[in-house]
């Protein structure tokens, strides 16, 4: 058979007669995007997604997979054109698709950390795989296993059952795990050294995550820390009754035992400037954390007695004793105003919570509300301090009552005075809480941009600041916040570090496409039938007594057995394809919303009555490659076309099971499916 010449975007390529615009593309090094296609099957032109352009012709997209090359033809297979028409094909297909990329739990999460993987790991006895799993992502698995605030237990869908799993405490679980069986951290060994050095200002979670990952990599790294221990706010504002000394001392120190050097006790902008950190190292990122206390913004709060709630929780992780009396009034409504008051009560001190909204508005966790009063921490709603005095040997803290009027910037409800509410509370104490701020001013000589609030500027994806090489992460750049979003933050300004010192283009960490069956309580009750209710495990606590008088750390843990229990919970959301997935892919490269065409979609609905084959019917995009690989390869029918129109399926005619029909399992389908709508349970076994 003689060959033609072909120009695929000006790149001549010499092929076979009767070979195909989508061969030629290929050959030339061009990845065509398809669905429908596969080497197996008769050229079917569904899904449309691999069309090009051919010179010449009449101005339309032609499918590539289908039309045959011919001596002298010219073809565009990438343009912005063809992009455009592309990523409309991708809208329109995810307009009716319905399946979860990842489990919701996880797209929660803000260090994006696998739950469903370390859960079934647990579930199998395998924890100490679930702990190398965990630190792919963050390796402080065992802090954020007892404080995080837990945002991937509300997007838990077990929660449509009974309750959420238990995805925090199982972290602790699996990293005390790892202790008790090896004696240490597992670390993977860091690549050998690239020569490249890099300072990181700040040892909290954002930093010293940041640095592991980079270690990781064969990079020196050096972290400079103004305080004597590293954790940061996890050390310094978050009690140890919460969160043990010993906890962070291994799991932080683990990561200097990798190569990390940290130099305590160095202030930057005091005992090193930063731009000799900036000339002495190949990048620099700033994780200074938000470590300065929001003003109370009243009268008296300069007085003897009162704190802020940042330097009592620091004062208090150092040993010292801040002289707070018997009778302390606490004000905010956050977890650091919760974390102060519950400190004071071990301190033997009544305490007293002034809040200006309500419940429902307190930004404090729910979980930790409940402790502090279960602790016997009283709550003041909706009331503010207008003035703290002195009186006698004490404080008396001017109060006035509030009621709640329109909505502000928040969202939340605005408190309003009302008048003639004034009233006095007297105080051996105050400690305001009501909120952090960014101190830049050991790095303004960088001259590093700052938003209106104080944090500083950086690019949303790649971490790095309007200075190439600089890089900020963490509460400095985001504002006071939680700290599993700064570990995650550190490794993806880690990623971005990386390129920038490879010489590469600086994108930061891939962000991959992620469809979305629904909301927690929209998504359709089918996907719960047939899940029977357990109980949740309850993690133990120690003794009432005990806990109001110590600052022994209140949970003691889960047993293997009630963890392994625990993990049998989980109902497995997401899609076990995900990282193979076409759709998923190309949705990804092209830029695709699962949201620009609004309307009906198909609802989750599933076959799993076969021995080896289910079908997610919710998942299917009609590209027909199962009818055809079952009657063209197999000579069988098991699946057809059901219904016309918008509501057309794939699946066995006539209303039947895929159990019903002559299907064997041979899997062809499955190798066919761009979607894993149709995917093996289990393979076959010979014969």
């Amino acid at each position: 058979m003689s060959d033609v010449t072909v120009k695929i975007n000006d790149v001549e390529v010499r092929i076979e007669t009767g070979a195909t615009i989508l061969d030629a593309a290929r050959k030339a090094g061009f990845d065509i995007p398809t669905f429908c296609h596969s080497e197996t099957l008769v050229p079917f032109t569904s899904c449309f997604m691999c069309a090009v352009k051919v010179e010449g012709g009449r101005g339309n997209l032609v499918p590539s997979c289908a039309t045959k090359v011919r001596d002298g033809m010219a073809v565009t297979v990438e343009s912005e054109e063809i992009d455009a028409a592309r990523r409309m094909c991708l809208n329109l297909l995810l307009s009716d698709h319905c399946g979860d990329c990842l489990p919701p739990c996880e797209d929660a999460c803000p260090a994006s950390i696998d739950i469903k993987g370390f859960m079934g790991l647990v579930a199998e006895g395998r924890e100490l795989e679930a702990a190398k799993l965990i630190r792919e992502k963050a390796p402080i698995g065992g802090i954020l296993g007892r404080i995080c605030p837990r945002p991937c237990e509300d997007s838990c869908r077990r929660s449509r059952v009974e309750d959420s799993m238990s995805i925090c405490y199982m972290k602790r679980y699996i990293s005390d795990y790892e202790m008790k069986e090896l004696g240490r951290r597992d670390f993977p060994e860091a690549a050998p050294s690239s020569g490249k050095k890099i300072a990181v200002i700040g040892a909290g979670p954002a930093g010293m995550s940041a640095a592991y990952f980079l270690r990781l990599k064969g990079h020196e790294v050096t972290v400079f820390e103004a305080h004597k221990k590293s954790g940061g706010m996890l050390r310094y504002g978050i009690p140890y009754y919460r969160l043990p000394d010993e906890i962070l001392c291994d799991e932080l120190g683990a990561i200097e035992e990798l190569g990390v050097k940290v130099r305590y006790e160095t202030l930057v902008g005091r005992d090193v400037s930063v731009k000799e950190l900036e000339k002495d190292y190949d990048s620099l990122l700033l994780a200074i954390g938000a470590q300065g206390a929001s003003s109370i913004r009243v009268p008296g709060e300069d007085l003897d007695g009162v704190y802020s709630g940042i330097d009592y929780l620091g004062k208090l992780a150092d040993g010292d004793e801040p002289e707070i009396g018997n009778r302390v009034v606490v004000i905010g409504g956050g977890n650091t105003a919760i974390d102060v008051a519950r400190s004071a009560v071990r301190k033997g001190a009544e305490v007293t919570i002034l809040y200006r909204r309500t419940r429902a508005e307190m930004p404090a966790s729910d979980f930790e509300i409940d402790e502090a009063l279960h602790e016997g921490v009283k709550i003041e709603y909706l009331a503010a301090p207008t003035a703290i005095e002195k009186d006698g040997e004490g404080l008396s803290v001017q109060c006035i009552r509030m009621e709640l009027g329109e909505a502000d910037a928040s969202g939340r409800r605005r408190p309003v005075p009302v008048k003639g509410s004034e009233h006095r509370i007297g105080a051996s104490s105050v400690i305001g809480a009501i909120g952090q701020k960014v101190v830049p001013d050991s790095v303004t000589q960088l001259g590093v941009e700052l938003t209106r609030w104080g944090s500083i500027l950086t690019d949303e994806r790649t971490y790095m600041t309007g200075r190439p090489g600089v890089f900020a992460c963490g509460d400095c750049q985001t504002g006071a916040d939680i700290a599993v979003r700064a570990a995650g933050a550190g490794r993806k300004a880690a990623y971005s570090i990386d390129q920038y010192l490879e010489g590469e283009e600086v994108t930061g960490e891939p962000v991959l496409f992620n469809s979305k069956m629904g909301e927690l309580n929209g998504v359709s009750e089918k996907l719960f039938e047939g899940v029977a209710a357990r109980d949740k495990v309850e993690m133990p606590l120690i003794g009432d007594q005990r806990r109001v008088t110590t600052f022994d750390e209140i949970e003691t843990g889960f047993t293997t057995q009630a963890a392994r229990k625990e993990a049998e919970r989980c109902l497995k959301c997401g899609c076990d394809a995900a990282d193979d997935c076409k759709l998923r892919d190309y949705s990804t490269r092209y830029g695709a919303d699962q949201e620009y065409f609004q309307g009906e979609r198909r609802e989750y609905d599933i076959d799993k009555t076969h021995e080896l084959v289910k079908m997610e019917f919710n998942k299917c995009i009609n590209c027909g490659n199962c009818v055809r690989a079952c009657a063209e390869v197999k000579g069988l029918d098991v699946f057809s076309y059901v219904d016309r129109g918008f509501v057309t399926r794939m699946r066995a005619p006539f209303g039947k099971s895929l159990v019903d029909t002559s299907c064997d399992g041979c899997g062809e389908c499955v190798k066919v499916c761009p979607t894993a709508a149709v995917m093996m349970k289990k393979e076959p076994q010979p014969v």
